[in-house]
């Protein structure tokens, strides 16, 4: 080899260090994520259960929410040790944003029902049940990417009998997703993610 290309290459190594740490950052907060897309933003430990699914529990369920309540609003509650409360994604409305809130592994506090709590991942919409105008296209696809990953990894049937509102929970007290959760779409954008 000769001396330029070995300069050349102490360069780029020297270039590369540089740049590490930014890229090492950026990595690490996609690092405590179980989506590739999702971006890490943890509830308060006191809002969840430790756990080791699917080894502990199988992970036979997504559940699906809407918040009744803005993005931000919803993740101050999840970080709130008050509320008792949590869910393991929040999808924003406006862009399809994914925020990562409690690790898969964990048992989140999102069904109202703690077999299903354990068996399941529940996935938080922003909006209101009787306001579809949150449910926008960028929402139902990356929640349909999202739900398509969950299911991918634990061997979950991408069915309606599988994938279930917060209503079908048995003993549920909620109504949501609600009557203008467009169902028919959501599981083709599933099945098709």
């Amino acid at each position: 080899m000769d001396r330029r290309r070995l300069l050349q290459g102490a360069a780029a190594a020297t270039t590369a260090g540089v740049l590490l740490p930014a890229a090492r950052a950026q990595a690490a907060a996609f690092a405590d994520t179980d989506h590739p897309s999702a971006h890490w933003t943890p509830a308060t430990t006191a809002n969840y259960t430790a756990s080791s699914r699917p080894s502990a529990y199988p992970i036979q369920y997504v559940v699906i929410h809407v918040t009744q309540e803005t993005f931000d609003s919803t993740i101050g509650i999840f970080q709130n040790p008050a509320k008792q409360v949590s869910a393991h994604y929040v999808v924003r409305s406006a862009d399809g944003y994914v925020a990562q809130c409690v690790r898969e592994r964990n048992i989140a506090w999102h069904a109202g029902n703690w077999d299903y709590n354990t068996r399941s991942v529940g996935i938080e919409h922003e909006g209101w049940i009787d306001r579809p105008s949150y449910f926008t296209h960028a929402l139902y696809e990356q929640s349909a990417a999202l739900t398509a990953s969950v299911c991918d990894r634990y061997g979950i049937p991408k069915d309606r009998a599988h994938i279930i509102g917060h209503n079908e929970v048995p003993g549920a007290t909620h109504t949501d997703p609600g009557p203008l959760w467009d169902w028919v779409r959501y599981i083709r954008l599933v099945n098709f993610a």
